[in-house]
């Protein structure tokens, strides 16, 4: 498997070429017999994803697959912070992939499962692993299969379900996935204390509850405020209630770590605006916890539908950011000057804001374009 591409004058020939127009190199006739021109500017592709995904691949003697799997799998960063919350004994990944995922999760286990239905997949981890010196179980196996036939239980089991269907389409509902998670969740239960599973950033937290009874944990986790992935964790103990974590990585805010029903029972205070501004990252955002920021970090919110709060005092831990400003008339704001714009529940967007007054997008300072419950009104940062 790949024994030619890692011949070392055609791996220093990728090397050589990773800058090069890919679209160009494809045209130009493969300059070894025994490699095509495709299989080298995957090699260079797959290079080029892992310096920004997961740049512990970039070693000798790693074969990196198809564009589409590279894209589906999980980023170093992601993965490692995964990693801090799972232990025991046995581990299991049932849609193995390329092995991103698994590679961190299973740091703290003795025993490591890879099911992968992908032949060509599974050898490549197979390889790659071996060449990064950690060992594993490769099972070629359809995960429904894997579970009609296993007898083993494992202390975690993972999964990464395809999010596309037969068409290419995203798909976003548990039943839709591949596998069906509503189909197979009882018999993952069977099989392991704990469930986790890698899910979508688009789908509805609300619509997982409803569906997925043994849930007990969810954690929200962007990176640099984007967010990237909902986890989910499933067990058949009891559980009085569901620990939700919005996680924002490489950035200064801290977890934010709440109870699911607690939203429900959390009032918001309404205000006008004050000294400072707080915009929430988009972890919580995503959360929907807009009354429980509110009065648990003792912030009064500007609208029921403006997700903005503000306090005379700069207050520690605030997942999200902080701004200074005061309330600006609209005649102040000089053409042609520089500014980051931000609108919510606004009626213009920031380009629509920026014809208006004729300003430019950039610089230090900021202009939020919102609403309070006397109405529209523009922040300008002091």
């Amino acid at each position: 498997m790949g024994d030619n591409l890692l011949n070392i004058k055609v791996q220093d020939y990728i090397n050589a070429n990773l800058n090069a127009d890919l679209h160009s190199l494809l045209l130009k006739k493969s300059p070894f017999p025994e490699v095509s021109m495709q299989e080298i500017v995957q090699q260079i592709k797959g290079k080029q994803v892992a310096l920004k995904k997961f740049p512990f691949l970039l070693k000798d003697g790693i074969i990196f697959p198809p564009q589409l799997n590279l894209e589906q799998a999980s980023s170093e960063k992601t993965a490692l912070y995964k990693s801090g919350i799972l232990q025991g004994e046995k581990f299991i990944d049932l849609t193995a992939g390329f092995g991103i995922d698994a590679y961190y999760l299973s740091e703290h286990f003795n025993e490591i499962t890879l099911v992968e239905q992908n032949p060509d997949l599974l050898e490549t981890v197979r390889h790659n692993w071996n060449v990064l010196g950690k060992k594993a179980k490769f099972i070629n196996r359809k995960l429904e299969n894997f579970l009609r036939e296993n007898q083993e239980t494992f202390d975690v089991i993972y999964l990464d379900p395809a999010r596309r269907d037969n068409n290419k389409n995203k798909v976003f509902l548990l039943e839709d996935l591949s596998p069906d998670i509503l189909a197979i969740q009882e018999k993952l239960l069977l099989a392991s204390h704990k469930v986790v599973i890698k899910l979508s950033p688009l789908i509805d937290i609300k619509y997982l509850i409803s569906v997925l009874p043994d849930i007990f944990r969810i954690d929200i986790i962007a990176i640099k405020n984007d967010v990237k992935e909902i986890v989910i964790f499933l067990s058949k103990e009891k559980n009085d209630s569901i620990s939700c974590y919005c996680v924002n990585l490489e950035s200064n805010e801290p977890v934010f770590e709440f109870e699911y029903e607690d939203e429900e029972n959390a009032h918001a205070t309404y205000g006008e605006p004050e000294k400072y501004i707080f915009t929430p990252n988009n972890t919580i955002l995503k959360a929907g916890i807009f009354n429980l920021i509110s009065q648990k970090k003792r912030l009064k919110k500007l609208h029921p539908n403006t997700h903005i709060y503000t306090s005379d005092s700069k207050i520690d831990g605030f997942p999200g950011r902080i701004f200074e400003m005061e309330i600006a008339d609209p005649k102040s704001i000089k053409k042609k000057s520089q500014y980051n714009i931000i609108s919510k529940n606004y009626p213009l967007k920031p380009e629509e804001i920026k014809k208006k007054y004729s300003i430019k997008d950039g610089g230090e300072n900021y202009l939020i374009f919102t609403q309070s419950k006397k109405g529209k009104i523009i922040l300008k940062s002091v």
